[in-house]
Parts: structure tokens; sequence; C-alpha cells
């Protein structure tokens, strides 16, 4: 395939930069039929290749120089989402200024920080106190006897509001 180009190149300097006579060399040059492919447009661009990079081959760049994930943009999205936790990665990345996959990398990969979506379970009265402390302590003897409690992990922990309905679609948080 370098050989092509390289003849391609040079015929096309050889006759005064015509596509034309320079696909009619290259189709005799490499005994291809006179119905072979080599379109004028793919000559062209080998030879605009040259003259840019010195090189008809296709130059690709090396590496890919990360140009989003910043220690900067870093510090803006972690400043931002601490600031106010519930804004959504859209509204996070609008008040930014970079696009909202980039703002959802910086919050998984470099932050930590994970999306939280609030449960909604029901109000605990007075006699499921009463309930709880029982099975509790059922619960309790039960593990004793075994020796399993050291490798049990319980919490008690609940997001209440008691004085309006709450649209969990629409009660995300951000947080690590």
């Amino acid at each position: 395939m370098a050989q092509y180009r390289a003849f391609v190149v040079e015929a096309d300097f050889k006759n005064g930069d015509s596509a034309i006579t320079t696909q009619r060399l290259f189709l005799r040059r490499f005994n291809i039929s006179r119905h072979g492919c080599v379109p004028c447009t793919t000559i062209k661009e080998w030879v605009q290749n040259f003259q840019e990079n010195s090189s008809a081959l296709n130059r690709k760049p090396r590496g890919r120089i990360p140009t989003v994930r910043t220690p900067e943009n870093v510090d803006k999205v972690k400043m931002a989402t601490v600031k106010s936790p519930r804004r959504s990665v859209r509204r996070h990345s609008a008040a930014i200024g970079l696009p909202d996959r980039s703002v959802r990398r910086i919050l998984h990969k470099d932050l930590n920080f994970q999306p939280y979506k609030i449960a909604i379970v029901q109000e605990l009265s007075d006699r499921d106190m009463t309930n709880r402390r029982i099975s509790s302590e059922q619960l309790l003897e039960m593990l004793n006897d075994d020796g399993v409690i050291n490798t049990v992990l319980m919490t008690n922990e609940a997001h209440f509001h008691l004085s309006h309905y709450v649209n969990k679609q629409n009660y995300h948080y951000w947080a690590p």
C-alpha cells in the first residue's frame, strides 16, 4: 500500500497536479484493468497528506491528550456537587460548561461518587417500637447461640418527611 501512495505522489508532481493522468499511469504501472477503481479523490487525498505531513500515509495522533478530566475540572465538579448534591448531572454540566458525560465520568472515576435515590417507607408508630424491640431480642438470642453475631452488621438509618409528600423519582443526590 505504501508503494502505491509513493507512486501516486511522485506521478502527481511529475504531471503537474493532474489527477486523471496520475490515475492512468497508476493503472498502467500496477496492471490494473481500465475499469479498476482508483478514485481521483483518493489520489488528491494522498497528495494532500504528503504536502501536509511529509508522508502519504495517514498519520494518527499518538495517544489521547485528556482535555476534560483535568485536575481543575475535577475540582470544579467536586465543589459544585458538594455545594448542591441534589442537582442533576445535566444542570451541573450546564453550570460548569462541560459535557454531561464528562461530568458523570468525573463523578464516578475521579471522585468515586455514586447516585443515591431515596426510598420511601411507612411511618413507624409506638406499637412498632415494642414489636421491633421484641424481634431484636429474639434475633440476638438466636445469633448468640450460633456465634454468628460477630459477622452481622445492622443499622437503623432512615430518612423521613412527615410534613408532605415526597416524589422519590425526582429525589436523587450524589455522595461518596
